[in-house]
């Protein structure tokens, strides 16, 4: 009478073993897929000039100064023939998101460029990259050129499609998205999706075959670049600059 007994103590230990190994089995057929967000970078911290220098030049000095965790140009109103402050980054770029706030003083204009090539046949930044306006609408006359020259336009290419421009001494926000695998480009000013544009093949050629920029050699001719800041000439700060590339 003992035996059938043990022989279903044995068969429930047996059973009591198998679970878990059927159990981990369907744990070990399972597939996770683990999906990585790119990573953003800060271009500048507020801190130093780190990453950056002039085009075509050396080190970050004058003009250009550090004030409250800004990059400000304060241009000289003398300066030798030739000289131009604009500032590129070490690091080149393809396919990114660009994020960065602006205060433009009153009357004044500037802007920021990508795929900006350093070359000593080029001696500023606009003669390879194409540009993000950066402008006090209500005072610069170049306001009065064409809606594609307002503040966050693309350039003499896209005019913005709404004004979302603050006044100048204001800080604005802007994202710049420039994307080659998806053919895309877009700018958001003050969390307003202001252009959108592409960046390669026959409707982007279109736009600078329209443009001022068409018969410049090397004008858009690089997928891959640097990010500008410009030197026209007037008083324009710069901070929270981040890049994510894609």
């Amino acid at each position: 009478m003992r035996k059938p007994f043990l022989l279903g103590l044995i068969a429930i230990a047996f059973a009591c073993k198998e679970k878990p190994k059927e159990q981990l089995e369907e744990v070990e057929e399972e597939v996770v897929e683990v999906v990585t967000e790119p990573e953003t970078t800060v271009l500048f911290d507020g801190s130093s000039f780190d990453g950056w220098h002039f085009y075509n030049g050396g080190k970050v000095t004058e003009p250009w100064k550090l004030e409250d965790g800004a990059m400000v140009l304060y241009p000289p109103e003398e300066r030798p023939d030739g000289a131009n402050y604009n500032l590129v980054t070490d690091k080149e770029y393809t396919d990114f998101v660009l994020t960065l706030e602006w205060n433009i003083a009153e009357g004044g204009n500037s802007g920021f460029f990508w795929g900006v090539v350093e070359d000593e046949k080029y001696g500023e930044p606009y003669l390879t990259g194409p540009e993000i306006q950066v402008l006090d609408d209500e005072r610069h006359p170049d306001a009065n050129n064409g809606t594609d020259r307002l503040a966050g336009s693309l350039y003499d290419m896209v005019s913005p499609s709404k004004k979302a421009v603050k006044p100048a001494g204001e800080w604005n926000s802007v994202e710049l998205m420039i994307n080659h695998k998806t053919n895309e480009g877009h700018v958001i000013l003050n969390g307003t999706k202001i252009a959108e544009f592409p960046v390669q093949g026959p409707e982007w050629d279109e736009l600078v075959a329209n443009s001022k920029f068409a018969d410049w050699e090397g004008f858009a001719a690089f997928k891959t670049g640097k990010i500008g800041l410009q030197d026209h000439g007037n008083v324009v700060s710069f901070r929270n600059i981040k890049i994510k590339e894609l």
